[in-house]
């Protein structure tokens, strides 16, 4: 599933930017590695407790650099996505998950780390570069990159507009872009706080999209947007979501 990524002890900042471009960010997985563990130990418990329907894992690519990009309801579609894709799959995570005190958050900080996630203060102005310029190195090396194009969860279940952030990094990389969909996280953790209650979920994987026609063109705006609402028109698709032309974020500050 998910291999080894950066020690939890790695935030990254756009002060390590030009680092990112220069050393290797991520390391092969292991036979014996975090995940490897998570998968034995914690996999059976997650399925059993999510059950989890997967729909067109197939269109994962088996190798070489892809972006999944996907809705956002609920905390736990990041403990879902990891579980049932068969090559391990990097994303970028809120620092704070990794810098708790105490049992908890050295808990949190193993699990999150192990099955892919790599911090990122995204807090400033600069939070951006760092979570783009991260999704840029991972592709680079071949591997998986998982972005929710939101940027935040859903705060009432509808589908919100997608930052062009996405759009960048197929741009900038090449990458095909696999859409999807969780479908019914939200009903197992409402308001995505607490604990979940045990439930079926739905994770449904789209055709692959791929954006070579605007090759050399990641610093255009329009193109940057077309590109961003394709991908969303598809995930918008696979969920059976409603959709509000406007940023999550904005919704939750009104």
């Amino acid at each position: 599933m998910c291999g080894r990524a950066a020690p939890a002890s790695i935030v990254l900042t756009c002060r390590d930017f030009a680092g990112l471009l220069a050393v290797p960010l991520l390391t092969p997985e292991d036979p014996l590695s975090r995940l490897s563990l998570i998968k034995a130990v914690l996999g059976p418990i997650l399925r059993l407790m999510f059950r989890p329907r997967v729909e067109g894992a197939e269109n994962i690519p088996g190798n070489g650099p892809v972006i999944l990009a996907g809705n956002h309801l609920t905390f736990i579609d990041s403990m879902v996505l990891p579980i049932v894709c068969d090559r391990p799959v990097y994303f970028i995570g809120k620092d704070e998950y990794v810098t708790g005190k105490g049992l908890k958050g050295r808990l949190m900080a193993w699990f999150f780390t192990g099955v892919g996630m790599i911090p990122v203060d995204r807090d400033g102005a600069n939070g951006g570069v760092a979570a783009l310029m991260t999704g840029r190195r991972v592709l680079e090396e071949g591997k998986v990159f998982g972005i929710y194009p939101e940027g935040t969860r859903s705060p009432d279940g509808r589908l919100y507009r997608g930052r062009t952030g996405i759009a960048r990094l197929t741009l900038m990389t090449g990458a095909p872009v696999v859409p999807f969909a969780m479908i019914g996280t939200d009903k197992l953790q409402p308001g995505g706080a607490g604990v979940p209650r045990p439930g079926r979920v739905t994770v449904r994987f789209g055709k692959p999209m791929e954006f070579s026609r605007y090759e050399g063109m990641d610093r255009d705006r329009y193109v940057l947007r077309a590109v961003t609402d394709s991908v969303m028109t598809e995930v918008m698709r696979l969920s059976g979501q409603e959709y509000v032309d406007m940023y999550a974020t904005k919704a939750k500050a009104a």
